[in-house]
């Protein structure tokens, strides 16, 4: 077994050496031992990525750059903060040793120090420290266990998908590259940007893969026709947004944690991407923003790619026809303004299309077009 010497260091902080002396004549011989004289050495070597402290014992009275002060940098840089501070002080009013624990020190020693206090005192912060390591390890692990579950969960739904309509396969792959351009583009818009943080771009892309997975319920016959949907068809071809939203909603009542799973948000995209700005859309007929912005962003994203690409009910058009048949639903189909991002970043759609594209026949991006409006 490792001796403490190996497992932990101790920083101490105190202008003068005498003091520094004693502490490291009362720990030496169970800790490592650093020093400094000032706040800002101590700042130096508390940072270093390489060999940080586990614990810092601080005075407060010194020049320059007092222990408070020192204390305060230490807390806000993300190097230092989780390192416990245990002032060491001649200072005796409870003001000063309440500004100390407010400033996010762990315990305040009084001088002259005995030398037992102390070191039962770093014992137990040094404990408590090593267990708080130990537990978010603990979450870190337990988070990428969770991660892998979803990838695991997308891929194996996706590709139940994907068994059902070989075409499946590649429209979900651009769809999710297509939503997440626009994501990225629309994070900082003012209409956008509450929605649109890292962490919730970061689940879109993760669940827009899903936003077909209800057509695995539909009817080969239905789903795979080649010519027009009679009336009854498309009925039950609308479905599979319904469809899609109760399997999901049952995965996630399955995974539990229901208000934070990526699956909420696969769901929404699920159930809400065939509705239309104006209101003529399906399921539920929801207009402007009452759509989820995950909806309306993944309705242009599947709008687009069933344009450009060929369908079993239909030949592809070229991407400039889709851009003017897009640009004409601005307003109806599409949300105004997520058309206008689609036509600022229409050149990285294009690429994407024909890097994902399973045709040979690609054709070159035609020559800019003006914005709409």
């Amino acid at each position: 077994m490792n001796s403490p010497s190996t497992q932990f260091t101790l920083l101490i902080v105190d202008d003068a050496p005498e003091n520094i002396s004693l502490l490291s004549a009362i720990l030496g011989g169970e800790y490592r031992i650093k020093a400094a004289t000032s706040g800002k050495r101590a700042l130096d070597i508390a940072s270093s990525p390489n060999d940080p402290p586990d614990l810092i014992l601080l005075d407060i009275m010194m020049p320059e750059m007092d222990g408070y002060e020192t204390c305060r940098y230490l807390k806000t840089s993300d190097l230092t903060r989780k390192i416990p501070v245990i002032f060491i002080t001649a200072l005796h009013e409870n003001t000063d040793e309440t500004r100390g624990f407010e400033l996010g020190a762990v315990d305040y020693i009084n001088k002259p120090i005995n030398a037992a206090t102390v070191r039962a005192r770093v014992r137990t912060h040094l404990a408590l420290y090593q267990q708080n390591r130990l537990l978010e390890e603990k979450v870190k692990e337990r988070t990428r266990e969770l991660m892998d579950t979803q990838n695991v969960t997308i891929v194996g739904f996706a590709t139940l998908a994907e068994y059902r309509d070989k075409e499946t396969g590649s429209h979900i792959l651009r769809t999710q590259q297509f939503v997440h351009l626009l994501a990225q583009y629309l994070s900082i818009h003012p209409r956008f940007s509450s929605f649109l943080t890292r962490k919730n771009i970061e689940l879109l892309y993760k669940s827009a893969p899903l936003h077909d997975i209800g057509k695995i319920a539909i009817p080969d016959q239905i789903l795979l026709k080649p010519g027009k949907l009679t009336p009854a068809e498309y009925e039950i071809i609308k479905l599979h947004t319904t469809y899609g939203r109760d399997a999901l909603l049952r995965a996630e009542k399955a995974l539990g944690n229901v208000q934070n799973s990526f699956l909420s948000l696969a769901k929404e995209v699920a159930y809400t991407h065939h509705e239309k700005w104006d209101g003529s859309g399906y399921p539920q007929g929801l207009r402007g923003e009452q759509i989820p912005i995950s909806g309306r962003l993944m309705a242009l994203a599947d709008v687009y790619d069933a344009l450009v690409n060929k369908r079993v009910y239909k030949e592809s058009l070229p991407h400039e026809e889709a851009m003017r048949l897009i640009n004409a639903e601005r307003g109806k189909h599409f949300d105004p303004e997520v058309v206008d991002a689609f036509f600022d970043l229409h050149g990285a759609f294009w690429n994407i299309a024909q890097t994902l594209n399973e045709q040979e026949d690609l054709r070159p991006l035609p020559p800019e077009l003006p914005l709409p409006g």
